[in-house]
């Protein structure tokens, strides 16, 4: 099929829930990526932090094939050996001990409020429980995560909403401290804001709020959903500040393409979930796992957040020389490669004109240019993307 072909079959056939791009991708290889009609794009937005190795990773396409053709789907009532070899890793890695595995970052979300939940009325004995979260954040979809995330925009339509959030400024610590009361208990945060505009907080914000917690015997659970897995340069976000979670959610990169998410938890946050507590049909599968254990794998032979660091730095240095050019350009937001641009003219319009000179841009809201592209970027692909931008902004 040509692309107008697919743009006909997809407008009459799939429900409209994104205003999309007029742009069909067929094929994708390392950074770049080609449409039904051939035409070449170079990838600066890697599926919205998704294809963290790049598309078609050698090692993740063979995992997948390999294990495709020995088992791909068993129910969660019987052991299945990769997700076993993937809790161990994930683990081995990070804070926690137990991992619950799921298909997307809004399940992960979802269940990590189902837990906080169930230890707030067995552990810390509170009939109704609040959960602090952030204005500006993202958290998912489904009712729980939409009722979690701290944007009008995306809860409009669905009133009414889950009761049991109470929304404080990012990045505020102070408005934390002061939002706990008896029924708080857990503080739910993304380290760096993806959806809400890439928004790093100030150093030290992530240890303020594991402070409070620890203060008021609260959960802390960190959706790394989107910085998670190398994005920042470390494996982890959190641990750029030296702390520990109680809770965190994995997804998008973590299977670098293939449909995974995680929730990861220490043994007392863990406990509270049996045998019934929770469940997910394809959460751990086969497939998934192996395709996230390939990941794993390359993240560590590959030094991509080595990679990641270095050019992370040289994108943001890049960019900043930039602005002192562009009067579009207002502020330049990130860590590693998870960056904002932002302009003081639409978006919209600077991702078209970017598409049209063949390299790909997403939004992190009307005025912020989201820049994530795959952690194996080079510094060729960074002078390309500047010089389509020297291009386009005015």
């Amino acid at each position: 099929m040509n692309s107008e072909e697919i743009f006909a079959l997809s407008e009459r056939c799939v429900m409209q829930t994104y205003r999309r791009y007029p742009l069909a991708l067929v094929r994708g290889r390392g950074m770049t990526v080609w449409d039904a009609d051939g035409r070449e794009y170079l990838d600066f937005l890697a599926g919205i932090a998704v294809c963290s190795l790049g598309h078609c990773h050698p090692l993740v396409s063979h995992a997948i094939a390999e294990q495709a053709k020995t088992l791909m789907h068993v129910s969660n009532l019987y052991y299945i050996e990769p997700q076993a070899k993937l809790a161990a890793l994930l683990t081995e890695k990070s804070f926690a001990d137990r991992v619950f595995f799921c298909n997307s970052g809004a399940e992960a979300n979802e269940a990590a409020i189902k837990l906080a939940r169930r230890y707030a009325r067995e552990i810390q004995k509170i009939e109704m429980p609040e959960i602090i979260t952030m204005e500006k954040s993202f958290h998912g979809r489904t009712m729980a995560t939409l009722s979690a995330t701290g944007q009008e925009k995306i809860q409009t339509g669905y009133q009414p909403l889950l009761a049991g959030f109470r929304y404080v400024p990012f990045g505020d610590s102070s408005a934390v401290a002061r939002a706990v009361n008896e029924n708080t208990c857990a503080v739910m945060v993304e380290p760096i804001q993806g959806e809400g505009g890439v928004n790093v907080p100030a150093s030290g914000y992530l240890q303020e709020l594991r402070r409070i917690c620890d203060d008021h015997n609260l959960l802390l659970i960190l959706d790394e959903v989107q910085c998670g897995m190398g994005r920042t340069g470390r494996l982890f976000a959190y641990q750029h500040e030296g702390i520990e979670p109680d809770v965190m959610t994995l997804a998008k990169a973590l299977g670098a393409g293939f449909p995974i998410g995680a929730m990861l938890a220490s043994q007392k946050a863990a406990d509270v979930f049996g045998p019934s507590s929770h469940a997910s049909t394809f959460g751990g599968n086969p497939l998934a796992c192996s395709a996230a254990l390939a990941v794993l794998q390359a993240l560590d032979t590959d030094d991509v957040l080595g990679n990641c660091k270095k050019m992370g730095n040289c994108l943001r240095g890049r960019l900043a020389r930039l602005k002192e050019s562009k009067k579009s350009i207002s502020e330049i937001r990130g860590l590693g490669l998870m960056v904002g641009v932002e302009l003081t003219v639409p978006v919209a319009d600077v991702i078209d004109r970017c598409r049209e000179r063949g390299v790909l841009v997403g939004p992190a809201g009307e005025k912020t240019l989201r820049l994530t592209p795959p952690l194996v970027v080079t510094e060729t692909d960074i002078d390309r993307l500047v010089e389509v931008l020297e291009e386009v902004l005015p």
